[in-house]
């Protein structure tokens, strides 16, 4: 490609942003379009920042999901680094998450703990093992005793616990880094505050210059288009010609974001494996949490899902009391969170997955995640991003593709 190519990159989460930096340091004029006023303003700024190896995908004893999350997990760190220009450091979580196997859980005790000692030893063997959050080239799981699990929980729900060396990023110091980072690049020109409306080739020829439609008017021409979109991408590539293939869903999902006037000394934790929750300890005062079943607002298979603006958020207040109950009922330190807390927001941004199913079935497609990536037509690249995790990886990959 020509160093002095135009292209388009729909979307400003953090597979939009990650592409387009990586692009514009490489030579290339980048217009970066979003429906929100600012970058990171939706899911890849509203999520709990797992930075995923593959150990909650124990319905997938394949490890093909696993297999597909590693490389892009390992390398998060320094990619991060290298796209802000900053240490990820006081963004990462300090301890090891722990899994606590659910009564319920779509796979037993015994089941998780085989497939999570398949992962760490798939981990261990990576040749990028030593770049990941922490240093997991000895990468283990343990489980927990009688006497270690009765510490966490009394709750007879949890029948099982496991500690294995997966850490998280605190996501909003990772939006703000990324919105400093894209401002720098004078090669990037934020089209901001417009709905995208279609992406069209302005001739005959899907390899000659395309266009972006929008509610502000028509861009172009560009000499490639990139969609990263998370929300209504689907609906973006079928205007560009290419058809939706499979299951898919849209999920909107809120969760908790929270600060606490003083230091509260709490584990991250994940209730394993379906429709529960997690908690995530940023720093000692940010936190995370969730409840999938009072988090999930909108469950579609449309191609272009609901406006989120018609979800009722009267409620908001009572959602909020219903996590931390639900959260505390398992494991009652929690509570320490909430007592603490100086300040809760109730955020929350789509996830797109090609799969579909509620995750208390085994069967659901939503518990693998083996099948994204890149289509193509012509000039118009559509992603998938996957995971926030693999985000970093895949757009590197995508922006040393298109510059060869």
């Amino acid at each position: 490609m020509k160093k002095n190519s135009r292209i388009a990159v729909l979307g400003a989460g953090v597979m939009g942003c990650s592409t387009a930096i990586f692009l514009a340091r490489k030579g290339f004029q980048v217009s970066i379009f979003d429906k929100e006023k600012q970058p990171f303003s939706a899911a890849s700024r509203w999520n709990e920042g797992k930075i995923h190896l593959g150990f909650i995908y124990s319905a997938d004893p394949s490890l093909r999901t696993a297999n597909h999350v590693i490389p892009g997990g390992l390398n998060f760190r320094p990619l991060i680094e290298e796209l802000t220009g900053t240490s990820l450091a006081p963004a990462i979580t300090s301890e090891d998450d722990l899994y606590l196997c659910h009564r319920a859980s779509v796979t037993s005790a015994s089941e998780m703990m085989t497939y999570m000692e398949k992962v760490a030893k798939q981990v261990r063997a990576h040749p990028d093992a030593k770049r990941y959050l922490a240093d997991v080239s000895d990468c283990r799981v343990q489980r927990l005793n009688s006497s270690q699990l009765a510490q966490l929980t009394s709750s007879p729900d949890i029948v099982a616990g496991f500690c294995a060396p997966e850490r998280s990023v605190e996501t909003n110091w990772v939006a703000d880094k990324f919105i400093s980072a894209l401002a720098a690049e004078k090669l990037i020109e934020p089209v901001m505050g417009v709905h995208i409306t279609a992406a069209n080739p302005t001739a005959d020829s899907v390899e000659g210059t395309w266009s972006i439609e929008t509610s502000e008017g028509s861009f172009g021409p560009y000499d490639y288009v990139i969609n990263s979109l998370w929300q209504g991408r689907m609906a973006i590539d079928q205007t560009a010609g290419i058809e939706p293939a499979g299951t898919w869903s849209n999920r909107y999902r809120q969760s908790l974001f929270l600060r606490t006037r003083t230091t509260v000394k709490t584990p991250c934790a994940v209730i394993a494996t379906g429709p529960f929750g997690d908690i995530k300890n940023y720093n000692g005062r940010d936190f995370y949490l969730s409840w999938y079943p009072d988090g999930l607002r909108i469950d579609s298979s449309e191609i272009l899902p609901p406006d989120i603006k018609n979800i009722e958020v009267s409620d908001s207040q009572s959602r909020k009391e219903s996590i931390f109950n639900h959260l505390e009922s398992l494991l009652p330190w929690a509570a320490q969170v909430r007592e603490q807390a100086e300040q809760i927001s109730l955020e929350g941004g789509w996830v797109f997955a090609a799969g579909q199913g509620l995750l208390s079935d085994p069967k659901s497609t939503l518990h693998r995640r083996s099948e994204y990536g890149v289509t193509r037509r012509g000039r118009y690249f559509s992603v998938d991003t996957g995971k926030y995790s693999t985000a970093p990886f895949l757009a590197r990959s995508l922006a040393d593709s298109l510059a060869e």
